[in-house]
C-alpha cells in the first residue's frame, strides 16, 4: 500500500488521515465589481481553533472577503476552502458548523430576544433548553422578553453574536462585532469571543479597531484595496517595524520633541539632560496602526476611496 504523502492542503491532510489543521484556506482570490476591484489575489490559512483577525478601513474588501468564504458571494479567480469544502459548493453539512454576524443581519426587530433564538434554535434543530443559558452567557437574560426594536446597539449586537453561537458552530465569521460599541460593551463581547477559543472555536474577525485585533487575535492580515500587506501574529508584525520606534521628550516648557530611539539621539538627549529641560519621556513602540500607515499611507479608520465593500454596498441599492 501507499504511504500517505504530506500535503499543504486541509483536503490532501484529511485524505491522509491526518488531523485537520485549517478550518479556512484562501489561494489567490479575487473579485471585481465592475471595474473596481475589491480583491486581488488574497492568499491565507486559518488554523483549527484559533482567533485570525482581518484587519482594514472601511471600504478595504473584508465583508467581501467573508460573504466568500461563507458561500454568499462568489469570486472571479481562486479558490476557497471551508471546513475542506470549495466555498462555491457548500451545503448544509457545512452551514450546519458555522456561525455568521454582520451587521445584525437576521434579527427580527418585533420578535422579542427570546423569541429571535428560539427561532434560530428550531432552524438549526437545537434544543430550546440552551437558550436561557446562552442569554446568561452574553448579559441579556434580563432583557430576554423585551422586543428587539427597543434594545440599544450594544444589546443587538450581544443578540447577533448570541443567534450566531446558536448552532455551537465550529466556526464564527464576525464582521465589525464591536463597530460603534462603548468600551464596556466591547470588553464583554470580547470575553465571550475568548471563552468560545478556549471551546476550541475557529473566529474569523473583520475589524478595523487596533486594539481589538492586538488583544483578541492570534494572527492578523493587515488588508488595504484589496491586497493582504502584510499576515503574521500581532507582536511579531510590529517587531517587523521596530525602526518605528520612537522617543517622544516633553519638554518643561510644555514642547513635545519626537526622537529617533537610537545612538544619533543621544547627543541631543544629554543636551536636555545637561539643561534639566525634560519632563518627561516615553518609548512609542510601533503599533499595528503606525505599521498599517508605514506600509499603506493611510489609517486603519480611513475609508478606502473607489474600492472595496462600498461597491459591494452600493450594487445593493
Amino acid at each position: 500500500m501507499r504511504a500517505c504523502v504530506k500535503k499543504e492542503t486541509y483536503v490532501e491532510r484529511k485524505a491522509c488521515g491526518e488531523k485537520e489543521k485549517f478550518t479556512i484556506e484562501v489561494e489567490g482570490v479575487s473579485r471585481k465589481f465592475g471595474k473596481n476591484q475589491v480583491l486581488n489575489q488574497v492568499s491565507f490559512a486559518v488554523e483549527e481553533g484559533e482567533i485570525f483577525g482581518l484587519l482594514g478601513p472601511s471600504g478595504a474588501g473584508k465583508t467581501t472577503l467573508v460573504k466568500i468564504l461563507t458561500g454568499q458571494l462568489l469570486q472571479d479567480m481562486g479558490n476557497a476552502r471551508l471546513l475542506g469544502r470549495d466555498t462555491r459548493k457548500l451545503g448544509a453539512a457545512e452551514h450546519g458548523q458555522i456561525g455568521v454576524m454582520m451587521d445584525n443581519f437576521g434579527l427580527y426587530d418585533r420578535l422579542s430576544v427570546y423569541d429571535n433564538l428560539a427561532f434560530y434554535a428550531d432552524i438549526y434543530r437545537v434544543p430550546r433548553d440552551g437558550i436561557f443559558g446562552m442569554l446568561k452567557e452574553i448579559g441579556l437574560y434580563d432583557a430576554k422578553n423585551r422586543a428587539v426594536c427597543k434594545l440599544s446597539k450594544g444589546m443587538k449586537n450581544r443578540l447577533s453574536l448570541a443567534r450566531a453561537m446558536m448552532n455551537q458552530a465550529r466556526v464564527l465569521f464576525l464582521d465589525e462585532p464591536t463597530s460603534g460599541l462603548d468600551p464596556v460593551t466591547m470588553r464583554e463581547i470580547h470575553r465571550v469571543l475568548v471563552e468560545q477559543k478556549r471551546k476550541g472555536t475557529t473566529i474569523f474577525l473583520t475589524t478595523h479597531n487596533m486594539f481589538e485585533a492586538e488583544s483578541l487575535c492570534n494572527r492578523v492580515a493587515l488588508l488595504s484595496k484589496g491586497s493582504i500587506v502584510e499576515l503574521g501574529r500581532p507582536g511579531d508584525v510590529c517587531q517587523k517595524y521596530n525602526h518605528l520606534n520612537k522617543l517622544r521628550v516633553t519638554l518643561k516648557d510644555g514642547e513635545e520633541v519626537l526622537l529617533e530611539n537610537g545612538g544619533a539621539s543621544a547627543e541631543l538627549m544629554k543636551e536636555y539632560l545637561e539643561e534639566n529641560k525634560i519632563a518627561s519621556v516615553h518609548s512609542t513602540e510601533p503599533t499595528l496602526e503606525s505599521v498599517f500607515v508605514e506600509l499603506t499611507g493611510t489609517s486603519l479608520m480611513d475609508t478606502c476611496g473607489g474600492a472595496g465593500d462600498a461597491h459591494f454596498a452600493k450594487r445593493l441599492v
